[in-house]
């Protein structure tokens, strides 16, 4: 049988670029769920301030979460998050970006997962139901590969 190693990438030789991904995520929950989130009235407190504040420290510790990602050094992180005003979901954008060597894809994706992760905890009280998806990059610029735009 094969012995399959793993290995980190070695990024000695790759230029210092200028960096950015951004992600998005949806998390789905009952109408009055998100009302509630919108009027800052279930029990924990502000839902979305928290849940901001999980994602850019998620970013940071990107690499204390994934075993094969990189340290970086970051020079802006930011989630934003968008409510429907008839609607029954919360859409989470993220992005991170820095100077550097290796991209900043995983940051913006962690950032964007940790953000929905939060906001099911504090949200789950009221509503078991939340699903949690679409978590996916959809646009990354810098380094070598250049500009990515996801379609659709």
């Amino acid at each position: 049988m094969e012995s399959r190693q793993i290995h980190m990438i070695d990024v000695t030789q790759k230029r210092e670029t200028q960096r950015q991904a951004v992600a998005k995520g949806k998390l789905q929950m009952k109408p009055a769920t998100l009302k509630l989130i919108r009027k800052g009235e279930l029990e924990k407190g502000d839902v979305l301030a928290v849940a901001k504040t999980a994602g850019i420290m998620a970013a940071k510790e990107t690499h204390h979460l994934i075993p094969l990602c990189h340290p970086l050094q970051f020079t802006h992180i930011a989630v934003e998050f968008y409510l429907p005003k008839n609607g029954n979901f919360v859409e989470i954008t993220a992005s991170a970006k820095g100077v550097g060597k290796t991209g900043f894809e995983m940051e913006a994706l962690v950032a964007v997962s940790v953000s929905a992760l939060t906001i099911y905890d504090m949200c789950k009280a009221v509503d078991r139901s939340m699903t949690i998806g679409e978590i996916r990059l959809v646009r990354k610029s810098g380094g070598k590969s250049g500009l990515y735009v996801a379609g659709g």
